[in-house]
């Protein structure tokens, strides 16, 4: 275990931060856009933020005609009625003169970035008459679909559903495949966590500091705030959530699973686990066992680099806070080839404690189906749907060549494996490809790799709010407006009691842009496709998911985010108490009383399993949670590993002009020792290398990091000239990460070995 002054770490890394260089809003840019000033609502409009992933309820007005007022939806409780500095520059989309306001068709060679602006109507009727030329030719299943998961999704891959293709992606293997396909084999489907009750929290480099998912984040500071959680971390750096841990250990990148293991291994040979638990629970206990009595924290300290002594000691405080007590199975900062393990190792641990459906431990999500059950009543609505059927295509996915990635491809496919086809043809050519809010250029590996795969496209679509680094590819580029000019379909938000919440229009459109829901409509309208639009707008859609029921959607609109009944756990007694008193239909209680006898996992066995026998068939070998050394790295080289930093999202932000001026840069981490060896001084010019692409940046020398690691905040380094305030400034990480997909879990490999030398 390292210390560390986190005050003297801010100061260097201020410093070096002072020296990026900083874009300015462009004034008039509303004129810039066609707009001379902004209309909509003066009053708060409840709705959903869209600057991440996580989509946090918010509350948004417009404020004399000039900007828009964007807070937390104060009924979200988990999510404290607050925004993270990412949300709150949400207005800043609506001013950018950079921002596409009208549909744009390529004029030049493709990334040459020639453009000319084109009419709705035009640009359908190229498309979809390429898209049915391609059809004719090579099939529907030549063409391709991808997306950022969320909450627009569903419309694009509908459409290609209609139009015959299998291969829709979603950035499942980019970003958080990992450990929802684990859970899959484990548990048999997705975990949630409970944070905010958790007495003692092991955290492998999820940095929710960072990485803020307000819920969580809110949660993680509850934890060790009001409840004095302890908090320990896993992780190469030094990083935010690392600062405010009771204990970080520096680990070598990649070894997390043997960490994960060895406290497996101590669990179950000092007679720590929960024996009750994996006896009713557990599907094979003994044959794990056996395999990580091998695993000992002795073996681990020569991988890891973490003393045994701190390993044992770690993992008897786990136990003693168990079962309010959890290992940490969210993002992190090392992504190898052996992913999947990595997460199995880690829901191992959850499992021997004993903390599923536990406060402070592991849950499953309670939507009204489940949560009525349990009540024996309609304590909740549930959501209905537009009845629309599509055919199943016929063909097979791209990414079902290899079988042991059959998990992942059901579950948002092998995003990476759309360059792979395209090189290699195998199981047949791809000739075209749409997507809508996603950037391959950033988040899939080997960003050479991806550009000649989009050159070598008869048809590239692009629907985005910016000339990405990946639209500037494009054939077409249709522009979706942004969040706070749409209305949206009803979400679900359940964790313990169901949840419901919906993104309402706050202003009016800017330019000619539109929602994606109606460009893929309008789009699959002129393919020939209009069977399968009844729906008129998202008006109807709304309706039909509350089944016609007036009252509810303007008490969702009204409210924004609305929840139903007691929170419910179904192993923790006080709150099957509450909730048994709350509901007299309720189903009966056990005599221990909890739900025990109900529980179910929706895996082979109906049991949590430690050893799948669905993985075992489709990667023979693979079964058995095990360790697997993963190279990363040649002897004379550096780890190099990314993450995420608070004021920006991926390769999604840095172009919004508010962000843009927080932070511009990603300074290079590198240890002092490591930088003295080479000369290298803070801020100065340096360059990696690794076997693919080569990136020069500017170095934060600090003692917060290992020195045989460097590190990057990822997304930084846009290659395209049309992002001038995110283009050429910093390290590019896709550019220097190889192209390697994890087994089982399908994942890109977002740790590799680099060079360092002084520019």
């Amino acid at each position: 275990m390292i210390k560390l002054d986190r005050r003297a770490f801010l100061k260097g890394a201020g410093a070096t931060g002072a020296s990026c260089a900083l874009a300015s809003v462009v004034p008039g840019s509303l004129a810039a856009v066609g707009a001379t000033e902004l209309r909509g609502s003066g009053e708060a409009v409840p709705s959903i933020c869209e600057m991440c992933s996580t989509r946090c309820p918010i509350s948004a007005r417009v404020v004399d005609g000039k900007t828009v007022f964007i807070e937390g939806n104060a009924e979200a409780k988990s999510f404290g009625g607050k925004v993270c500095a990412r949300g709150g520059a949400g207005h800043s989309l609506l001013y950018d003169p950079q921002r596409l306001v009208k549909p744009m068709k390529r004029v030049g060679a493709r990334g040459e970035g020639e453009w000319q602006t084109i009419s709705w109507d035009q640009a359908y009727s190229e498309i979809a008459a390429k898209m049915n030329e391609l059809k004719s030719k090579y099939g529907p299943e030549s063409v391709v679909f991808s997306s950022k998961s969320g909450s627009e999704h569903t419309h694009i891959f509908n459409m290609a559903k209609a139009f015959g293709s299998p291969n829709t992606f979603t950035h499942l293997t980019t970003c958080p495949g990992g450990y929802g396909v684990a859970a899959h084999a484990v548990y048999g489907s997705k975990m949630k966590r409970d944070l905010s009750n958790s007495k003692f929290i092991i955290n492998f480099g999820h940095n929710l500091y960072e990485g803020i998912n307000m819920s969580e984040t809110r949660a993680l500071m509850k934890a060790q705030m009001d409840k004095h959680a302890k908090l320990v971390v896993f992780d190469p750096r030094f990083s935010v959530v690392a600062s405010k841990a009771d204990e970080w250990h520096p680990i070598r990148p990649g070894s997390d699973v043997a960490v994960a293991l060895a406290i497996c291994n101590v669990l179950i040979a000092d007679d720590l686990y929960d024996k009750a638990f994996v006896e009713r629970y557990v599907n094979g206990f003994e044959q794990f066992a056996a395999q990580v009595a091998q695993y000992t924290p002795e073996w681990a300290q020569k991988v890891a680099d973490v003393p045994a002594k701190d390993i044992r000691r770690i993992t008897h405080e786990l136990a003693k806070a168990a079962p309010h007590a959890m290992v940490d199975f969210g993002h992190r900062s090392t992504f190898t080839t052996e992913e999947f393990e990595m997460r199995r190792a880690i829901y191992a641990a959850n499992v021997l404690i004993g903390n599923f459906e536990r406060k402070g431990g592991l849950y499953g999500g309670k939507k009204a189906s489940t949560y009525n059950k349990f009540a024996g009543t309609d304590a909740a609505p549930s959501l209905g749907k537009p009845g629309v059927k599509i055919p199943k295509p016929t063909a097979k996915r791209i990414d079902q060549v290899d079988p042991q990635l059959a998990l992942p491809a059901k579950m948002g496919g092998i995003y990476q494996s759309i360059i792979d086809t395209v090189e290699n043809g195998k199981p047949y050519p791809i000739h075209g490809w749409v997507m809508t809010r996603t950037n391959p250029m950033q988040t899939v590996t080997d960003r050479n790799r991806v550009e000649d795969a989009l050159k070598k496209m008869d048809l590239v679509v692009c629907c985005d709010l910016y000339v990405s680094e990946t639209a500037a590819f494009a054939d077409y580029i249709l522009p979706e407006c942004t969040y706070l000019e749409r209305d949206e379909e009803i979400a679900d938000k359940s964790g313990k009691n169901p949840g419901y919440y919906v993104r309402q229009q706050v202003v009016d459109v800017i330019g000619d842009t539109k929602p994606a829901w109606q460009i893929f409509r309008e789009l699959g309208i002129k393919l020939g496709l209009g069977e399968y639009y009844p729906w008129e707008n998202i008006q109807t859609l709304q309706l039909a998911q509350v089944k016609k029921d007036g009252a509810l959607l303007k008490k969702i609109k009204d409210k924004g985010y609305v929840s139903y009944g007691k929170p419910l756990m179904l192993r923790e007694p006080s709150m099957v108490a509450a909730f048994a008193a709350a509901y007299p239909t309720a189903h009966a209680v056990d005599e221990d009383g909890t739900y025990g006898s109900a529980v179910k996992f929706k895996t082979p066995s109906g049991k949590i399993e430690l050893f799948s026998s669905e993985v075992e068939e489709l990667a023979p070998g693979r079964g058995m949670i095990a360790y697997h050394e993963a190279k990363l790295k040649n002897p004379d080289e550096l780890y190099f590993i990314q993450g995420k930093v608070a004021v920006h999202t991926n390769g999604a932000t840095h172009n919004v002009p508010m962000l843009a001026n927080l932070m511009s840069d990603n300074a290079v981490w590198i240890h002092p020792e490591t930088a003295a060896k080479r000369g290298i001084e803070n801020g100065d010019a340096i360059r990696l290398t690794s076997s693919v692409g080569s990136e020069t940046g500017h170095a934060l020398v600090t003692k917060g990091i290992r020195p045989d690691t460097v590190f990057a905040y990822m997304g930084f380094g846009s290659k395209n000239k049309e992002l001038t305030r995110a283009s050429g400034k910093g390290v590019h990480c896709g550019n220097l990460l190889p192209h390697a997909t994890a087994p089982v879990c399908g994942m890109c490999v977002h740790t590799t070995g680099v060079k360092l030398e002084k520019a």
